[in-house]
């Protein structure tokens, strides 16, 4: 059985075509992502920019012609944290939804955390035996999912996410002390009222995470092979940080393993990292390169 799944995300858009083998395996045909900034300004103005919109729409037509080739059986999609705030979210949704053929489902935080969750304990199902929580770190929102051995605790979606935050807080090139500390005050703000367990695993998903492994690793082209599974020390989260903050943009897209188009990003996205490593004491962070299209192709798999 063939199936695809499509996350459309503030920032990233990603499809993932994976095939059931006889003997259960499962081997990706095609793991592909594009970067279009898809939410952008959608936290200032409550809508979705028409120039993002054509990006976006322009990425669904080269995932919609990789379909038509590759014939999965099954093909789902969501929409995640720009969408549950854009008013003209149609105005993507209608025609993307065509050129799929396919519905795209707008999921809420709750679902949108739990699909990324059930790819981290696919992933890595002998730390669900201790019990551990997952960072799901997004472009508009951070999910937060906090599992004991036996069952889900606690599933928190934050609005803190990696685009968010930089347009917010962070206006200068490189960004001014006193716009870092109201990032970092905003970011605690938020994380305040969480109860995050300091004696569990922290498992980390999405773009900012990954890039952040890649640069600690200098990949260039990115490996998924080698981000997924590596653990990322919290002194390499800072180390970075500090580099980014004293780079202007054109240099920080020179940075090897740093995707080009993270760049604008990955200073908010880094700093939420941080602070959420900081709440737990976390020496470490677990990379999972499989986050919501992994778990919402398990779920096509399954049903």
């Amino acid at each position: 059985m063939r199936v695809a799944a499509i996350d459309i995300g503030t920032n990233s858009i990603l499809l993932l075509v994976v095939e059931r083998r006889p003997d259960g395996r499962l081997s990706v045909v095609e793991d592909r992502c594009r970067v279009e900034g898809l939410g952008r300004f959608v936290d200032r103005t409550g809508v979705l920019d028409e120039a993002a919109i054509a990006r976006g729409l322009e990425a669904i037509a080269e995932y919609s012609a990789v379909i038509a080739r590759v014939r999965p059986d099954r093909v789902a999609a969501v929409g995640t944290q720009a969408f549950r705030e854009a008013k003209n979210g149609e105005c993507f949704l209608a025609p993307a939804t065509k050129a799929l053929g396919a519905h795209i489902e707008v999921v809420a935080g709750l679902r949108e955390a739990k699909l990324a969750f059930a790819a981290v304990m696919r992933s890595f199902p002998d730390l669900h035996q201790r019990g551990l929580v997952v960072c799901d770190l997004g472009g508009g929102s951070t999910e937060l999912i906090v599992s004991g051995p036996s069952q889900i605790e606690s599933i928190v979606s934050l609005p803190i996410g990696a685009v968010r935050m930089t347009e917010r807080h962070l206006g200068s090139d490189p960004p001014a002390p006193s716009e870092i500390s109201a990032l970092v005050v905003a970011i605690d703000a938020a994380l305040a009222a969480q109860a995050l367990p300091t004696d569990r695993p922290l498992v980390g998903v999405a773009g900012t995470v990954t890039t952040l492994a890649a640069v600690a690793q200098r990949l260039d082209p990115y490996d998924a092979a080698r981000v997924h599974g590596f653990r990322l020390l919290r002194a390499e989260v800072e180390r970075q940080l500090v580099r980014y903050l004293e780079l202007p943009l054109a240099k920080r897209r020179k940075i090897r393993g740093l995707d080009p188009r993270r760049a604008t990003t990955i200073i908010a996205g880094a700093a939420i990292l941080d602070r959420v490593m900081a709440k737990m004491s976390a020496s470490e962070v677990i990379v999972s390169d499989r986050g919501i299209r992994w778990g919402l192709a398990y779920e096509l798999l399954e049903s």
